[in-house]
């Protein structure tokens, strides 16, 4: 296949990225299900306490633990993909995630196996976390390496609408099992999501399976150019350009997790509204989210994706204080309309993540490169919800705290994107 033809096929690039987006959705809706049902389900039937801040915290921690595991699946799946190519990699880590998610659905709770019952369940999460960080990377790598180089933008941020796609699927699963009785839900139904995961599992594996290998490894295969250890040359020739990565991703996933997971937990437990209103003003952000992440991605054609993220992290720090402001208004309105708009300004800079990363790495190390880049960021924002939680308690229930932190990511993140423009390859 020549150069030519790689840079114009617009109908093949637009396949593989929409294979790479249903892999990322199911991605997304496995992981957001771990979150959501730490705020409204692990915190009372996995990690008992008389103190519910304390049990939140567990749950919370939990949840964290996740990200701390996906570094490790990066590296993992990043030399797996680097060397025997992105399209077996993909499948491998797709059908991890989903039979891992659907095993959550059938574990036995705290009443019924004692504390083994937290113990397997953070066992899942960090195979689910090992899962995720190899699946984000390869699904970005993926959608980049067939996209015309002037249309990558667009393309690479066709994967991150799985993002609240999987919001969507996750909460609106949480929304309609909470619509039974509390015995009931709590009995049976919130496992129900958790098991949605098997079926769903076999629709993306059938999907992947049609997928093709991306033509610029094809080319380090023919010419005999793939890393023998690719995670080394990572570190020893793109140190830097991690770390940039790794800080220009922090808000997308960070920031997030605080809008979505903690304000979940500080809407019902602190201002004690309907786990239903939450869920609803999440599935509205998700909604406007995806018609930011398409915008962003094609403006990121125009003026680069550095450019892009500075300024969504720019915009999250200005409207920090005031959307925890609405949300503190305990109104439906302020609490959706708050959520919306934090979800908003800081997916601006999700959307042009996988973008910006890419560029950073050449192709013999990017699957790597990119996988442990976005999760360096991930390992470091993953514990904003626990945090903000404990400094939440300890502000006697304020929502202050929360918003000095998703100030001090935005701005993390901002920079992050006007360093990468210094050194982005491509």
């Amino acid at each position: 296949m020549n150069q030519t033809a790689i840079r114009h096929d617009h109908g093949l690039a637009r396949r593989m990225a929409v294979a790479a987006y249903v892999g990322t959705a199911l991605e997304a809706y496995d992981y957001f299900l771990y979150g959501t049902a730490a705020s409204i389900v692990f915190n009372r039937l996995y990690f008992t306490s008389h103190d519910p801040a304390v049990a939140t915290l567990a749950a919370f921690a939990s949840f964290s633990i996740g990200f701390v595991a996906r570094p490790v699946g990066a590296a993992l799946f990043g030399h797996i993909g680097d060397r025997l190519g992105r399209r077996r990699t993909l499948l491998v880590t797709v059908t991890m995630i989903g039979i891992v998610t659907g095993l959550i659905g059938v574990l036995p709770d705290f009443a019924t196996i004692g504390v083994a019952a937290p113990l397997l369940l953070t066992c899942l999460r960090v195979l689910q976390g090992i899962g995720v960080g190899g699946e984000w990377g390869g699904a970005i790598t993926l959608a980049v390496e067939h996209a015309p180089p002037s249309h990558r933008g667009r393309y690479a941020a066709l994967p991150q609408l799985g993002s609240p796609t999987g919001l969507l699927l996750s909460s609106g699963a949480f929304s309609l099992v909470s619509l039974l009785p509390p015995e009931t839900f709590d009995a049976w139904a919130w496992r129900l999501p958790f098991l949605a995961a098997f079926p769903l599992l076999l629709i993306v594996v059938r999907m992947r399976r049609r997928i093709e290998e991306t033509p610029e490894f094809a080319r380090l295969v023919e010419r005999d150019e793939r890393r023998s250890v690719p995670l080394v040359d990572l570190f020893r020739n793109c140190l830097p350009e991690l770390l940039v990565g790794g800080a220009a991703s922090m808000l997308g996933i960070g920031g997030f997790y605080l809008m979505t997971t903690f304000v979940i937990s500080y809407g019902t437990m602190n201002l004690h509204l309907s786990p239903g209103l939450m869920l609803a003003a999440t599935l509205a952000a998700a909604v406007v989210e995806m018609a930011v992440l398409v915008v962003s991605g094609r403006l990121a054609d125009r003026i680069g994706s550095g450019s892009v993220c500075a300024l969504g992290g720019a915009l999250t720090a200005v409207v920090a204080f005031p959307v925890f402001a609405l949300i503190d208004t305990r109104t439906a309105v302020g609490v959706i309309v708050g959520v919306v708009v934090g979800v908003a300004c800081l997916s601006t800079t999700f959307a042009v993540a996988g973008e910006l990363l890419a560029s950073l790495f050449p192709a013999g190390f990017r699957y790597s490169g990119v996988g442990v880049g976005y999760n360096i960021g991930g390992v470091v924002s993953g514990f904003i919800p626990v945090v903000a939680s404990a400094l939440v308690a300890w502000s006697g229930g304020r929502s202050w705290p929360a918003a000095v932190l998703l100030v001090a990511v935005a701005l993390a993140t901002g920079t992050g994107g006007l360093l990468a423009r210094r050194w982005a390859s491509a």
